[in-house]
């Protein structure tokens, strides 16, 4: 077969792809990224746009020389196929499909009616895999790493067995006969909201005495309101233990809300007699007082003797299990928004007496700084970034989800569904996520923020790191961080999937991709880890532990390990090797230079392999005094070394060009 030059290898609409990518971040109704956090997830748009270019034909081939013969007929059909990425890279057209059969149709022209499978060994968040089925692709993801298979599985496997099924569900099977066919995913989405909603009403028969309400003021209407959140500063004792001794409160800021005309704050009251500290909510004009933390570090001064306890000393009484907490305010929904009250020593003693059946009592990694623990402070356990509460929560949520998946059997089974047991797991799986999306909102890790008032889940960057004052939200309000909300979010999810072609996701090493009886057939595409940037075993464990009590009878290959496995990942992390860099960027190479070469062997030859990359640079000097990006040159050393060419590099820039990410030296893709 004469060779053909794809798209891909000769210009791509970057100025179109990149915007598109860099606007889905704000998306959030029905992105894929709110199914499950996973981190440094692909864009759709450029993964769409990718795979398009690298499957279709440029006009500039020489086996189009006919067809196009001049640079003005190249031209013309170039911009043509530029035009039918321009509307496949649009949010708006993800279920477009008149747009994406069009996109379909080039691949089969350009393919002869036989496109190659799409293969992604480093599948993560799922964006390739998932691209390549909503273009009509057979789509193959692979990862080390459980968390990000199931997540894929969801996304690529799941749905195509249940396309066009109806809800089994009780309420759906009453007006079956007036709504007539349930298209694509819908009958999916449907149950999983249903029994979602079942979930919430046991877990509050179960433990909603834990969730106090308040009384609103008479301004607001008076009578009962559910909590939103409780807002917890810690807690350590003064260093001046001889003059003061006091309980310190750790507070980064005492703000509750800076919104004009509904400003509110706490103040602390100090009793200097019973050296003691309280706290009291303010509203209306003013500002708050300075926070306790002083400057960089944790440096934090006494409201009680004004002096000021270093870092040395607030780690030590963490690592001493020392560290306490203390109610600040109490966050309630009014008829005009956010409404603030004075802590209440009912509510904080409700808090306390929980008790929760299980707890993740599982080392934490000390070793590495991507969390927590590897801080120096006393969080040795998984189970140490909750509350008794938040453990007691998502403990009643995990053991319900199967619950629920024996009710969605006998309601399968009731309605005449042959593959009962298969959908049941289906629809769990989704329950088990939503257990696990809800524990990044369920941690003492999570903190109020004032300018939108909301509260801010514990990942806002790829490592775990302290946070000194915290928010603790209500499971069963309908606000912030609510369980009812995080079943939402993956309903509409649900409703977006492709569900076309058959996928498949496995958890396997990418090196033993070798493993493929498929040798030749396969176009590659994939994301590779970087380098040492993010700790993805690391950080995943705190999704695994609530997936494991979840979802460990549907999916026992999955979770039959007590943490995410580590030793394989690759990854350049130095405290796996003893602190030594050399190994460990040895091992990274290592695999990855396997897993190219093994790759070699098993891609089509018609089709580029394309590697996407980017994080923030790890760089050092040369001897010369030029700089180098440690994680973006092993990458090209890896592959070279593999037998590959590098034919080109395409800079797409998926991130925005504003914000914190372009200050910490963000890289393009």
């Amino acid at each position: 077969m004469p060779y053909r030059k794809k798209l891909i290898e000769v210009a791509l609409p970057l100025d179109d792809i990149n915007s598109k990518a860099a606007g889905e971040k704000s998306i959030r109704h029905g992105h894929p990224s709110t199914l499950h956090l996973w981190w440094s997830r692909k864009p759709l748009a450029a993964c769409r746009a990718v795979l398009f270019a690298s499957l279709v034909d440029d006009p500039s081939s020489p086996h189009l020389a006919d067809k196009f013969p001049t640079e003005a007929d190249q031209e013309r059909e170039r911009d043509r196929l530029f035009d039918i990425i321009r509307e496949m890279v649009k949010w708006e057209n993800i279920g477009n499909e008149a747009v994406l059969e069009e996109a379909r149709a080039e691949i089969l022209k350009s393919t002869d009616g036989n496109p190659p499978p799409v293969l992604d060994p480093f599948c993560g968040g799922g964006s390739i895999p998932l691209e390549a089925q909503r273009l009509g692709l057979e789509a193959h993801g692979s990862d080390l790493n459980p968390v990000p298979v199931l997540i894929t599985k969801a996304m690529i496997e799941i749905p195509p067995n249940f396309t066009g099924q109806p809800p089994v569900n009780p309420d759906a099977q009453n007006v079956l006969g007036q709504n007539g066919t349930w298209r694509g995913t819908d009958g999916l989405a449907e149950d999983v909201r249903y029994y979602g909603e079942w979930m919430r009403n046991e877990a509050e028969k179960r433990i909603g005495h834990l969730y106090p309400q308040v009384e609103l003021p008479r301004e607001q209407g008076g009578g009962k309101a559910t909590v939103v959140a409780w807002i917890w500063a810690r807690t350590v004792k003064c260093r001046n233990e001889g003059a003061c001794g006091a309980m310190m409160p750790l507070v980064t800021t005492f703000w509750l809300s800076k919104r004009e005309r509904k400003k509110a704050w706490v103040e602390p009251i100090v009793d200097k007699e019973n050296k003691k500290v309280s706290f009291e909510v303010k509203t209306g004009e003013g500002i708050p007082p300075e926070p306790t933390k002083v400057g960089r570090g944790a440096n934090f001064r006494c409201p009680v003797c004004r002096q000021v306890s270093p870092d040395s000393h607030i780690k030590a009484e963490s690592m001493a299990g020392r560290m306490g907490s203390q109610l600040m305010a109490i966050v309630a929904e009014g008829a005009g928004g956010r409404v603030y009250f004075s802590p209440s020593e009912e509510h904080e003693n409700v808090a306390k007496s929980a008790e929760p059946e299980w707890v993740p009592d599982i080392e934490m990694n000390r070793d590495t700084s991507n969390l927590v623990s590897g801080r120096g402070y006393g969080f040795f356990t998984w189970a140490d970034l909750f509350t008794q509460r938040q453990l007691t929560a998502l403990t009643t949520f995990s053991d319900l989800v199967a619950s629920a998946r024996d009710r969605i059997e006998s309601d399968a089974t009731e309605s005449g569904l042959d593959n009962a047991s298969l959908y049941a797991d289906a629809v769990a799986t989704y329950l088990g996520l939503s257990v696990s999306r809800s524990s990044s909102m369920w941690s003492s890790f999570c903190w109020w923020q004032p300018s939108g008032e909301f509260v801010a889940q514990v990942f806002t960057r790829h490592a775990l790191g302290m946070v000194y004052g915290y928010a603790e939200v209500c499971p069963f309000s309908r606000a912030t961080g609510n369980w009812t909300g995080a079943i939402d979010w993956i309903v509409k999810v649900i409703r977006l999937l492709p569900a076309s072609l058959m996928g498949e996701t496995k958890q396997s090493d990418a090196v033993s991709i070798a493993e493929s009886d498929r040798d030749g057939e396969w176009l590659a595409s994939t994301d590779p880890p970087y380098y040492d940037n993010i700790g993805y075993a690391d950080l995943s464990d705190f999704y695994y532990i609530w997936l494991r009590r979840a979802l460990r009878d549907i999916h026992p290959h999955l979770f039959n390990l007590m943490l995410v496995p580590k030793t394989e990942e690759l990854v350049a992390a130095p405290h796996r090797f003893g602190g030594d860099k050399a190994k460990a960027e040895e091992h990274f190479l290592t695999g990855l230079r396997t897993t190219f070469q093994r790759m070699r062997s098993r891609l089509h030859p018609d089709y580029p392999l394309t590697i996407y990359y980017a994080f923030k640079q790890t760089e050092k000097d040369r001897k010369d005094g030029s700089i180098a990006s440690t994680g973006w040159e092993t990458i090209l050393e890896g592959v070279l070394k593999s037998g590959f060419q590098i034919t080109g590099t395409v800079p797409m820039r998926t991130e925005r060009p504003t914000g914190v990410k372009v200050k910490i030296n963000a890289l393009a893709s």
